[in-house]
C-alpha cells in the first residue's frame, strides 16, 4: 500500500462548513483540474471522472465522521484506494488535507505516484480557494 499525503491548507470557515462542502460529492468537480478532467458525473454520494492520459476514477463515500473526517473509496478505477479527507479545527480556521492509501504494484507506483500527489495538492489548493 502506498500512502500519499497532500499539502495542508488553512481555510477560514468552520469545520462544519468545510465538511458539508466536502461531503457533497457534486462539489468535487470544483476541486479538480478543469483542463485534465472530463466526463464528470455525481449523485452527491458518489462521483466519477476521466483524467486525461490516465483512466476513469470513481469515488463513493465509505465512512462519515462529521465534521472532521470523510473517507472515500475507489469504485471503477484501475487501482483500489481510499481517500481520507481530514478537517481539523484551529480557532476560526480549519486545516484541511487528504491522505490516500493506494494499492499499487512497484511499476504502477513509479508511473502514478507523482501525478496523484500533484492531483491531491491541487484538490487542497482548490478547496482553499473555493471556500475562502
Amino acid at each position: 500500500m502506498t500512502r500519499i499525503e497532500s499539502k495542508s491548507v488553512m481555510i477560514t470557515k468552520s469545520a462544519e462548513e468545510v465538511y458539508a462542502f466536502a461531503s457533497d460529492l457534486n462539489n468535487f468537480q470544483l476541486l479538480l483540474p478543469k483542463d485534465r478532467i472530463s466526463d464528470f458525473k455525481s449523485d452527491g454520494d458518489s462521483c466519477s471522472f476521466k483524467i486525461s492520459g490516465m483512466a476513469t476514477i470513481g469515488l463513493k463515500k465509505k465512512e462519515e465522521h462529521p465534521p472532521h473526517r470523510l473517507v472515500l473509496e475507489s469504485t471503477d478505477s484501475p487501482f483500489s484506494f481510499t481517500l481520507d479527507i481530514h478537517i481539523e479545527s484551529h480557532g476560526t480556521e480549519v486545516k484541511a488535507y487528504q491522505i490516500a492509501d493506494v494499492d499499487l504494484n512497484p511499476m504502477m507506483k513509479m508511473m502514478v505516484e507523482k501525478p496523484l500527489t500533484n492531483l491531491f495538492d491541487h484538490i487542497a489548493d482548490r478547496m482553499n480557494s473555493v471556500l475562502s
